[in-house]
């Protein structure tokens, strides 16, 4: 009898004794099938076209693929606004032009030019301090405006900081150069320069220009 009240106490949902309060057990019933359903990933037709490979064009020549860069000035229009002329004058075109702001100009840079020469007969590479030069003077483009109101008389180079040169630039490369004006102080006739200059897309130079408007 008493391994029967035993077992009834232990195995029933329910006591039988009213005295003691139980709570009945709940079984929650567990499906294997949840476990057993595949992973699915649902991806769109977009996904699908941002994930695929690009395929190049074979149709169209490769001398036809790439359009030339805008003409915003050309070199006659350079000659008109920089005092720089040959072989110092270092810029080429400028393809964008913000009035007071910033310009975008380019240098192509070919063998033909007279520092290859020496630097190097081996290894021709554009000198650090000609890219410098090169964007001071699309810095130039830019402070020599009515705009910011500087002219071919009072215009100075006056200094660079942070300067990096971030891979080499060799003959056949083309020098793209963008400069903004950062800062402006009119009364003293000092502007402050950000710049940086990429072949194919990556940086090649950057720094930090100083330019002074007096005598």
């Amino acid at each position: 009898m008493a391994t029967s009240t035993f077992s009834n106490t232990l195995f029933s949902p329910i006591s039988t004794n009213p005295s003691k309060t139980n709570f009945p057990l709940i079984n929650f019933p567990l499906s294997r099938s949840l476990f057993r359903q595949p992973l699915t990933t649902t991806f769109s037709s977009s996904d699908a076209a941002a994930n695929a490979p690009q395929q190049k064009d074979t149709t169209t020549p490769i001398e036809l693929r790439y359009p030339a860069f805008p003409k915003v000035l050309d070199i006659n229009s350079i000659l008109d606004i920089l005092p720089h002329r040959f072989p110092f004058l270092l810029v080429d075109r400028v393809i964008e032009y913000n009035p007071g702001v910033s310009a975008v100009g380019i240098k192509n840079v070919t063998i033909n030019d007279n520092f290859f020469p020496g630097h190097f007969p081996e290894r021709p590479i554009m000198p650090g301090v000609l890219m410098v030069e090169a964007m001071a003077q699309v810095g130039g483009v830019v402070m020599l405006q009515p705009d910011v109101g500087g002219s071919r008389q009072n215009f100075f180079f006056a200094g660079v900081d942070k300067v990096r040169f971030r891979k080499p630039v060799i003959a056949g490369d083309t020098l793209v150069m963008r400069m903004t004006l950062t800062k402006l102080q009119k009364r003293f006739g000092i502007a402050k320069m950000e710049g940086k200059a990429y072949v194919g897309g990556e940086v090649v130079c950057e720094g930090e220009f100083l330019m002074a408007m007096g005598n």
